[in-house]
């Protein structure tokens, strides 16, 4: 549906460089990525907002790298909404049914249509200023919606609220999406609000795109170690492989490490913290790889902890520990215990 072939663009000091990207028709996709790596200038190249140095961009098909945005048939919520302040709740929905030239009557009807989709029909009459923030992010979302858009594109259309209301935005915006079937591109930073709504996942980095897929494949095998650092994946190592049998040992420092791939020379390599275990006491033989050190940071977050163990001088693993857990003191003896398939070797 979406397809982005090459695409660079210039603002200021800040420049894409080559994007190449594919979202599938009705697909829900989050882009990820740190501030200022090129997420917000990437969708103002896909709605015509930013002018494109090179490459190409189509949408259901269709060449639109040289279409004003009025004729791109894409909804737009950035991410301080652009509302006309001087203007009513309702007239700001009806805005770009306004620009398609649509009568009056239809152009109340299909506000009114989308303001509720998203429960907003009381406001109408009201001004925009006095609304809250979220009222005004509902205000934006239908106004991208009234125009019936083959593509919704939603930079960080959550960030200003609080978390609970957050996930309910989010749920409600999935619904929405798989209601209407829109082909949909959610930019945001927030790993959870990612998790919530994404059928897959991009991340971006310093105007690239270095990694999209679902997001099993992400969260479990980022392309290399700075993206396992920003995706939280687990504790990022350098070592030395060498052949056993179908998988490697992996020796980091003083540290050797069974790993179910197979390797061979100098590797960088994480150990998914979703998939250690912590023991305060020696396990059992023959549980896998088992690292004895000390607990250096115990982080309780509600339905998980965190637990860092350091294993060796400057050496640390991370891990996630799901409820029911047993934490150990900071500063206590502590195992670090998973399986060889818990290490993600990366790949060049």
């Amino acid at each position: 549906m979406i397809r982005a072939a090459g695409v660079s663009c210039r603002v200021g000091g800040f420049r894409l460089k080559g994007v190449d990207l594919e979202v599938g028709r009705g697909e829900y996709f989050v882009l990820l990525g740190p501030p200022g790596s090129g997420k917000t200038v990437f969708l103002e190249c896909l709605c015509g907002l930013q002018r494109v140095e090179s490459g190409r961009i189509e949408i259901g098909g269709a060449d639109v790298t040289d279409l004003e945005p009025r004729r791109r048939r894409i909804g737009y919520v950035p991410q301080d909404y652009a509302l006309f302040p001087h203007r009513s709740v309702a007239q700001n929905i009806a805005f770009g049914l306004s620009a398609a030239g649509l009568d009056r009557p239809e152009r109340e009807r299909r506000a009114g249509e989308a303001a509720d989709r998203v429960g907003i029909r009381h406001l109408l009459p009201r001004g925009i200023r006095g609304l809250s923030g979220g009222e005004k992010q509902r205000v934006a979302l239908a106004r991208a919606l009234a125009v019936s858009p083959e593509v919704l594109l939603l930079d960080e259309p959550v960030s200003a609220l609080d978390e609970t209301t957050r996930e309910a935005v989010c749920l409600e915006l999935k619904r929405l999406q798989r209601e209407t079937g829109t082909t949909t591109v959610h930019v945001c930073h927030n790993f959870e609000e990612a998790r919530l709504v994404a059928d897959r996942l991009g991340v971006m980095r310093e105007g690239a795109v270095v990694q999209a897929g679902p997001q099993e494949e992400l969260f479990t095998r980022p392309r290399d170690g700075e993206l396992a650092r920003f995706l939280r994946v687990g504790s990022v190592l350098e070592g030395t492989a060498e052949p056993v049998g179908e998988g490697s040992r992996l020796r980091a420092g003083p540290l050797e490490i069974r790993a179910e791939a197979p390797a061979s020379g100098p590797v960088s390599f994480t150990v998914r913290a979703g998939e250690i275990a912590v023991s305060a006491a020696p396990p059992a033989p023959g549980t896998g790889n088992v690292l004895e050190g000390k607990a250096v940071l115990v982080s309780p977050r509600g339905v998980f902890a965190r637990v860092d163990v350091e294993v060796a001088a400057g050496i640390r693993l991370m891990a996630y520990l799901p409820r029911p857990y047993s934490l150990p003191e900071p500063g206590a003896r502590a195992w670090a215990v998973f399986p060889p398939s818990a290490v993600h070797i990366f790949k060049g």
